[in-house]
């Protein structure tokens, strides 16, 4: 009622203003709409139309068909063959995925997303993947090659005729405010099309190679593997992913940009695997709390969790507790991170490294080496392991700062402990009898078990040298403290730790 009350107001007043100002000739007036000539925004043509015309012809539906093995719950009871097939064996149940394309040669090769030609569900496979032009003529279509890291994959198809197809653009001139276009099939409405602005460039969504362009370009489910077109027509991106809560569009689209794309497509067109640098570090990003606890500005470059032996980092001397901060010549941000720069340099190249080490700068040069594949990097990676449960539980020691700053209690390590967490031998530091779960320590999830090597890049031996750490942190005004922390099974790691306000 308050809203239509204010719109009845504003009516009324401006129909006082009228009867003030207006001419008595009431005949004379026209409709406001009447003979207006066609407006549009600075830098935009009038109407999208031409455009749109000659390229829809190149943008394709792309379906799939899988079959998924469905498991009877009720397989081993007596209800098993009154549920599925008899004996309780899987049944299988067709499925089918929509999405969207483009060609990119008139011999028919077809570039989409990798999800959209991918088993949709466990246990599932493809059986077939169809393409579908504008003029409804259907192809089946061969996949050539897939990159799942960039979400890309490149189909053929074999075509009665040369087929109209597009061209990679320059998405490294594409800026914030920019007009695209989006063309597809969202909910499998064919040729649909969408126009908005580059909202962002270089957007992550957490995946390793994240470099995407956002737009507020309505995208929807269907929409995946479909061309972002600029004003010239140029693809300089390939719609891939939204942000909504609901499903539906809500302005937040993003676009895997054409400078990270095309040389993806060129590799796979031929027929080849996608080969990236590798260096053998685990990395973290350099947020708050991390860049708090090593005194730097936050989100410039990022910290080396862990080196991996025999690895070009590990030969180039770059050691776990280290920040780089560019790798030949490129700044490492959020925008531009370590993995992607890695990713980009040729491998057996030599690239100068910039890093901080204790607060100190200095340059190494690591050849590069080819990314393994992800069973061999799974090897390398954290695993979860069994909590610490042999020694009581008993939070009472010597130590003060520590356990009023950090809510952790700790005791030296002795052989016996040792033995009981499965650790190395020759392991120095402070194994934690008890953690506050109020604090950050038990947030960030510091557990009993956990062994402390090292605070503030300083040896432990007793929460006494702990102690020390937090108060030499506290007295040079920093509010967090970087420990490093062992766990049964996996690799030492960093953890920046936020004391508590006392």
């Amino acid at each position: 009622m308050r809203y239509a009350y204010a719109i009845t107001g504003a009516l009324l007043l401006g129909g006082t203003a009228i009867a003030v100002t207006s001419s008595p000739n009431v005949g004379a007036q026209v409709a406001q709409n009447e003979g207006m000539q066609a407006a549009a925004p600075a830098g935009a043509p009038a109407s999208l139309a031409d455009m749109v015309e000659k390229l829809q012809p190149a943008v394709v539906n792309i379906s799939t068909k899988q079959r998924v093995q469905v498991q009877n719950p009720f397989a081993g009871t007596p209800f098993g063959d009154l549920f599925g097939a008899p004996g309780g064996r899987p049944q299988t149940r067709q499925a089918q995925s929509l999405g969207s394309g483009f060609i990119i040669s008139a011999d028919g090769y077809i570039v989409t997303n990798n999800h959209v030609v991918s088993a949709g569900a466990e246990g599932a496979s493809v059986d077939s993947i169809t393409v579908t032009l504008t003029n409804s003529e259907e192809y089946p279509a061969r996949l050539v090659g897939r990159d799942p890291a960039t979400d890309i994959a490149v189909l053929k198809i074999e075509p009665k005729k040369a087929l109209p197809f597009v061209k990679f653009g320059d998405s490294t001139k594409a800026r914030v405010g920019d007009w695209v276009i989006a063309i597809g099939n969202p909910f499998a409405l064919s040729g649909t099309v969408t126009a908005g602005i580059i909202s962002a460039v270089h957007r992550g969504t957490g995946g390793t190679y994240d470099k995407f362009i956002q737009t507020d370009a309505s995208i929807n489910q269907g929409n995946s593997g479909g061309p972002m077109f600029d004003m010239r027509g140029n693809v300089i991106g390939i719609n891939s992913q939204i942000l909504s809560p609901s499903g539906g569009n809500v302005g937040i689209g993003f676009a895997i940009p054409s400078e990270q794309a095309a040389p993806i497509v060129d590799t796979l067109r031929k027929g080849q695997a996608v080969k990236r640098g590798y260096l053998g570090i685990q990395i973290s990003p350099l947020g708050e709390d991390l860049a708090d606890s090593l005194g730097l500005a936050k989100n410039r470059g990022e910290f080396v969790q862990g080196v991996e032996p025999g690895k070009g980092a590990d030969k180039a001397g770059i050691k776990a507790g280290d920040v780089i901060v560019s790798v030949a010549g490129q700044e490492v941000t959020p925008d531009q991170n370590l993995s992607s720069i890695v990713a980009s340099q040729p491998i057996g190249g030599r690239v100068p490294i910039v890093l901080l080490r204790n607060g100190q700068r200095q340059t190494v040069t690591a050849v590069v080496g080819e990314r393994p594949s992800e069973d061999e990097l799974n090897a390398f990676a954290q695993s979860q392991d069994e909590d610490f449960s042999q020694q009581p539980n008993n939070p009472s020691n010597n130590g003060q700062a520590s356990q009023q700053s950090l809510g952790i209690s700790a005791i030296p390590l002795t052989s016996t402990i040792i033995r009981q967490l499965g650790i190395a031998a020759d392991t120095r530091g402070i194994v934690i009898t008890a953690v506050d779960g109020s604090t950050d320590a038990g947030a960030k999830g510091l557990r009993r078990g956990d062994v402390i090597i090292t605070a503030n890049n300083r040896p432990v031996a007793t929460q006494a040298d702990l102690d020390a750490q937090v108060k030499a942190v506290s007295a040079q005004g920093r509010s967090a403290i970087l420990l490093q922390v062992l766990r049964r099974g996996q690799p030492a790691v960093f953890l920046p730790v936020r004391l508590r306000d006392k």
